[in-house]
């Protein structure tokens, strides 16, 4: 079974907590004082919010896969894409610790596709993340970009 993750940065984490905890009709799975998740069986939904000092909005999207045979068949397919791609082999974010593929979509989206294999207590393993422009531990954008398509056949 695949899962959305949808990842927004908010303001204010605690107002954001009580209105995501209104229109899903339940509180987060999981709260910390800079994030919070909701796992969701209606809708099939990861959804995260996170206040970390950065811009507020749209942070990022996935899928969330249950098994590491799910992420290769992904991984496949976004090769077939000819994304540019990074890839974390027990990489640890928001609170877990997860093997995952990124890409960015045409129009500049951060694209997350990952297996978490446990839960941790810290957000990241270096809480470094000031360094980067995401609330989330997304690669930095210039790592991850759109590569022109081939100029082969079709």
């Amino acid at each position: 079974m695949k899962r959305m993750h949808l990842h927004i940065a908010v303001a204010d984490l605690e107002t954001s907590i009580g209105f995501y905890s209104h229109l899903f009709g339940v509180a987060p799975t999981i709260t910390h004082s800079d994030y919070a998740k909701w796992m969701l069986d209606d809708p099939l939904v990861n959804f995260a919010i996170s206040q970390r000092g950065t811009k507020t909005g749209l942070d990022h999207i996935g899928i969330q896969v249950e098994s590491e045979r799910e992420l290769a068949e992904i991984k496949t397919r976004l090769d077939a894409a000819e994304l540019a791609m990074v890839s974390q082999e027990g990489t640890s974010c928001c609170y877990a610790q997860s093997n995952k593929h990124w890409v960015q979509d045409p129009s500049g989206i951060a694209w997350e596709t990952y297996h978490t294999l446990a839960s941790i207590p810290t957000f990241n393993d270096s809480e470094m993340l000031n360094e980067t422009e995401s609330a989330c531990c997304a690669p930095k954008a210039q790592t991850v970009q759109v590569m022109p398509k081939s100029k082969g056949c079709c």
